[in-house]
């Protein structure tokens, strides 16, 4: 299986840099074939500037990043909810790179589209302080459903399985190792 594994937290020290690198060292073991995307390295415009009215020329890594979806069977997001939604970086990326003709072509004169994502599927593993009862009965899960039914979902990426890891601020040493063999056992299982 062909992996990709997208680090969307801004700091390459953040605990999702290590829950990536757990992820990949479990995939690794099944001798999976994977490549990365750290967006903490990348350097490229955050903002669609003209939206789909005028096209904004993509920069090199962006253009690598998307022959790098198009190579992945399964795609693996790691990041952060930052007020109930994913990082600037990431959304910004994802504005960027998950463009029309690329994911996603509008059909002329139909409120449908085709999705040119089909046949992939995807892995959130999703950071919070937000205890997960309190995000679902709450918040609804907004910033999940965002990324998977909104974002991917909508460009035909399915199945997407959410692992919440959660309350990261307050956890111990100890909680944190659980936490990553967890994800290492998910990379394993290829999933």
């Amino acid at each position: 299986m062909n992996i990709l594994v997208i680090n969307g937290h801004p700091d390459p020290e953040s605990f999702c840099s290590a829950l990536s690198k757990a992820y990949i060292k479990g995939a690794e073991s099944r001798s999976a074939q994977i490549r990365t995307i750290d967006l903490s390295k990348l350097s490229f415009n955050l903002n669609l500037k003209y939206g789909y009215r005028k096209r904004t020329d993509l920069e090199e890594e962006l253009v690598d990043a998307q022959d790098m979806i198009r190579w992945a069977d399964h795609l693996v997001f790691v990041y952060p909810i930052w007020w109930g939604a994913m990082p600037a970086v990431l959304k910004g990326f994802i504005d960027r790179v998950f463009l029309p003709g690329f994911a996603f072509k509008y059909r002329e004169n139909s409120v449908l589209w085709d999705k040119l994502l089909q046949g992939k599927s995807a892995r959130l593993i999703v950071t919070m302080d937000t205890p997960s009862w309190y995000n679902r009965w709450i918040y609804w899960n907004a910033g999940h459903l965002v990324m998977k039914r909104n974002i991917l979902n909508f460009c035909g990426i399915k199945p997407v399985k959410v692992t919440e890891i959660t309350p990261v601020k307050p956890s111990t040493p100890e909680k944190r190792r659980k936490w990553l063999e967890m994800v290492q056992r998910i990379g394993e299982k290829l999933a």
